[in-house]
């Protein structure tokens, strides 16, 4: 019989690991394993992990262990054993997968392009996190650019419905937009898209260590550190997107900037400060607001239809990708690791934050054939 490796995560205790390994159970009718060949790990999975019970994420592939979880990810998997007949063996799928060697799927809503889990425990679960992605007939697909895909496509994807949603609120009569952990992949995908925006002003905020970083990419008209805000005009017009989650970093923002028009809160890096980010009740200015991805989703597909959502966003995603991975000046470096330990040890640099925003960790869990 074969066997799935796990990484299992202590909720509450993000920093408890450990591998887990279980029989693989014969296939129902309907059922699909497959492979998971590497997935992306980004501070994006970790805000996955910080808002695992309040928003769900721990559901999608239950560890069956009291008090362990199963962080989700993004990455590519072969089909492996197929009892569905809409879907054949060495197909390759991109979507959403457990920290996992294989996993099991159960394909429904079949499209040349697509189909989605219909896994009773996901149908409550938000749609856009259940599509499985056919690569041999997915426009975003490019065989040569995997790992890239892997670890910024989801990222980039919220990077773009950011700038749309915040157009969609014409900016919140701002023309300043301030965005935190300038160097993490979400911020800087968000400032590729604000920056082409005529007549707003980008400024990147970050730490002394990644000003350069920042710098280089050319998306931000400005790069600021967190100690140098009184650098900026505490009367002008701004959004703060705040991608950082560093509370006494988001009280200093309200607390300088009074013409404050929208606190946009996305996603969390500094994990020891996610437990005080709904207490805004003491903040000057506006409330921080959650932004939910899938939301602007469902609002932009319902006016736009489903074609022209899909155009725009493969449109822009093209265009971004074109940039990171210019050999002249690439964004990314992809650095692969390979094996239980080794996912481990990624996880926990990921983890405390370390490392070289130029580098995006690529994980993999399966033994290879005559390998690990």
């Amino acid at each position: 019989m074969s066997t799935t490796t796990s990484l299992l995560i202590r909720k509450g205790e993000l920093a408890t690991t450990r591998l887990h390994t279980a029989t693989d159970q014969p296939l129902a009718d309907g059922q699909v394993r497959v492979r998971i060949d590497f997935f992306a790990l980004t501070s994006n999975n970790i805000t996955y992990a910080a808002f695992g019970d309040a928003m769900s994420y721990w559901q999608f592939f239950p560890s069956g262990e009291e008090g362990w979880g199963s962080i989700p990810v993004w990455g590519f998997a072969s089909v492996v054993q197929s009892q569905h007949p809409g879907v054949a063996v060495g197909e390759r799928l991109y979507g959403y997968w457990p920290m996992s060697s294989s996993a099991v799927l159960s394909p429904d809503r079949l499209s040349p392009g697509r189909f989605t889990d219909a896994a009773p425990h996901r149908a409550e679960l938000p749609a856009v996190y259940n599509q499985y992605f056919r690569c041999n007939a997915d426009p975003l697909y490019t065989a040569d650019t995997e790992d890239v895909q892997a670890l910024l496509r989801p990222l980039f994807i919220t990077s773009w419905l950011i700038d749309d949603f915040m157009a969609d609120n014409d900016f919140f009569g701002a023309n300043t937009m301030l965005l935190s952990s300038a160097s993490s992949k979400t911020a800087y995908g968000t400032a590729f898209q604000l920056h082409q925006r005529e007549g707003i002003e980008v400024i990147g905020l970050t730490s002394p260590a990644n000003v350069a970083f920042c710098e280089s990419l050319g998306c931000y008209h400005r790069v600021v550190t967190y100690d140098a805000l009184d650098g900026i005009a505490a009367d002008a017009p701004c959004v703060y997107v705040d991608f950082a989650g560093n509370a006494g970093l988001r009280n200093a923002i309200h607390a300088r900037f009074s013409n404050l028009k929208y606190s946009c809160s996305i996603g969390g890096t500094h994990v020891e400060q996610l437990a005080s980010r709904g207490a805004g009740k003491d903040l000057a200015g506006p409330r921080a607001t959650l932004f939910f991805a899938p939301a602007q989703i469902k609002k932009r597909t319902a006016e736009w239809g489903a074609d022209e959502f899909g155009r725009r966003m493969v449109a822009a995603w093209h265009h971004f990708l074109a940039t990171v991975t210019d050999a002249r000046n690439p964004w990314l470096r992809a650095e692969h690791h390979h094996g239980g330990e080794a996912v481990q040890a990624a996880y926990a640099q990921v983890l405390a934050g370390k490392g070289d925003p130029r580098v995006g960790h690529v994980l993999s869990l399966y033994k290879q054939p005559g390998g690990l």
